[in-house]
C-alpha cells in the first residue's frame, strides 16, 4: 500500500474569494459543500498551487489574487509528505506586481517550483474536462502532459525547450535568407527534445494500458484503451537515435512548407491521444455523455494508482463537482476507489447528501462567500 500523503495546515490570504482562511485538517478526505460562486472550487485550486504550474484553472497570477488585494496572494500549507513533515509556503506576495510565483520549503527559498514534486504529487479532475473526448487535439495533448508529469517533472522542461526552439525556427524561416547553419542547429535542438517528449508520452500510455489491463475485472468504471497518432506513427519500436534523425530529416524537407505555413507542421505539438471505450470498443467521442464521464473519471483513478505504485506514495486528489454526473452505485463506488488509492482526496459538491456513501471517511466543510465552516 503507497504511503499516505495529506495536508494537515492550510492556509490562504488574498486568493480569489478569501481573504484569509486557516484550517486544520487530518487524513480524513475532505468534503466540500456549498452553493454555486461560494469558493469551494476556489480552495481547491488553492491546493492546486502545491503543485508546479498555474493550477487547476491554469490562471494568469494576477488574476488570482483577490480583487482589490496590495500584494498578490499566498498558500500556505503543512504537508505530511514524501520525505515527511515539510511547510510549504508559495505566491506572488511580494513579487514584481504580481507576475511570478515564488516558493519556500521549511521557510527556505527553492530554487525552482519543481521541487514541489519530491514532496507531494497532486492530480485532479474538473467539469472543464468533460469535453477532453469532444475538443480539440490541444486539450488531449496537454492532459496526457499532465500524467506524465505526475512521473516524470523533467517532462514539463523538455516541452518548454521544444516550444522555445520551434518559436525561433518559425523566425529564421520567417526571413528573407535565413542563417542555415543556426537553422539546422535549432532543428537538431528540435529532434532531440521532440522525441524525447514523443517517448515519454507513449511510456505514460503504456504503463497506463498495462495498469487498466489488469484491474479491468472491477468494472464500476468503463476502461479506456490509449494511443498516440499524428508523430512519427510509423516508427514505433525505433532506437531514439534512429528516431530523432527521422525527425531532423522532416524538419529539413519541410522548410519551404513551414515557412509558407507560418509555422512547424510536423512534431510532437502534432501528437493526439486517442482513447475508446475499451468494452464498447468505439471512440470516446461516440460516446453518451454519461458514459464519456465515466471512462474519464475511471482514466483518471487509474493514473492516480499508477502514481502510487510507482512513487510509493498516493497522490492527493482535487474531484471537483465529481459525484454531479453520477448515479449512486457509482457514487459509493468512487468513494471506495478513491479510499483504496490510499490518498488524501478533496471534493465538491452543491448537496451534501451526495457524499452520504463516504460516511465518516471524510471531513464535511460548508462553504459561503469565501468562508468554511463545519
Amino acid at each position: 500500500m503507497p504511503h499516505k500523503v495529506y495536508i494537515t495546515r492550510l492556509k490562504l490570504h488574498d486568493f480569489r474569494n478569501y481573504a484569509a482562511l486557516a484550517l486544520d485538517l487530518d487524513q480524513r478526505h475532505v468534503v466540500l459543500t456549498g452553493e454555486n460562486g461560494a469558493g469551494k472550487t476556489n480552495l481547491m485550486e488553492a491546493v492546486s498551487f502545491l503543485s508546479p504550474g498555474r493550477g487547476l484553472r491554469r490562471a494568469a497570477y494576477s488574476d488570482v489574487a483577490r480583487v482589490g488585494a496590495a500584494d498578490g496572494f499566498s498558500v500556505f500549507a503543512v504537508v505530511d509528505g514524501m520525505q515527511g513533515p515539510v511547510e510549504i509556503g508559495t505566491g506572488t506576495a511580494g513579487s514584481d506586481e504580481g507576475q511570478s510565483r515564488r516558493l519556500r520549503l521549511n521557510a527556505t527559498p527553492a530554487r525552482t517550483v519543481d521541487e514541489l514534486t519530491d514532496h507531494l504529487r497532486l492530480l485532479w479532475l474538473t467539469p472543464a474536462m468533460d469535453g477532453l473526448f469532444t475538443g480539440p487535439s490541444a486539450d488531449r495533448r496537454r492532459f496526457l502532459d499532465r500524467l506524465v508529469l505526475s512521473l516524470d517533472p523533467e517532462h514539463g522542461r523538455r516541452a518548454n525547450e521544444f516550444d522555445r526552439a520551434m518559436r525561433s525556427r518559425n523566425r529564421l524561416l520567417s526571413e528573407f535568407r535565413p542563417d542555415h547553419a543556426w537553422l539546422s542547429a535549432i532543428e537538431r535542438e528540435m529532434a532531440s527534445l521532440g522525441v524525447a517528449m514523443a517517448l515519454a508520452r507513449l511510456e505514460m500510455i503504456g504503463l497506463l494500458s498495462a495498469l487498466i489491463e489488469r484491474n479491468r475485472e472491477d468494472g464500476t468504471f468503463p476502461s479506456a484503451r490509449l494511443s498516440l497518432a499524428g508523430f512519427l506513427d510509423d516508427c514505433h519500436g525505433l532506437p531514439a537515435y534512429d528516431l530523432e534523425e527521422r525527425y531532423l530529416a522532416m524538419l529539413q524537407e519541410g522548410r519551404s512548407r513551414d515557412a509558407a505555413a507560418g509555422r512547424t507542421l510536423d512534431g510532437p505539438h502534432r501528437s493526439d491521444l486517442l482513447i475508446r471505450h475499451r468494452e464498447k470498443d468505439i471512440e470516446a467521442e461516440r460516446c453518451s455523455t454519461g458514459e464519456q464521464k465515466a471512462l474519464l473519471v475511471g482514466l483518471v483513478l487509474a493514473h492516480a494508482l499508477l502514481v502510487g505504485d510507482m512513487t510509493g506514495h498516493a497522490p492527493i486528489l482535487l474531484l471537483d463537482e465529481i459525484a454531479a454526473h453520477l448515479d449512486q452505485s457509482r457514487r459509493a463506488a468512487l468513494f471506495d476507489r478513491v479510499d483504496e488509492i490510499g490518498g488524501q482526496a478533496f471534493m465538491t459538491g452543491t448537496d451534501s447528501a451526495m457524499f452520504e456513501a463516504l460516511g465518516d471517511r471524510g471531513r464535511y466543510l460548508t462553504v459561503a462567500n469565501g468562508r468554511v465552516s463545519e
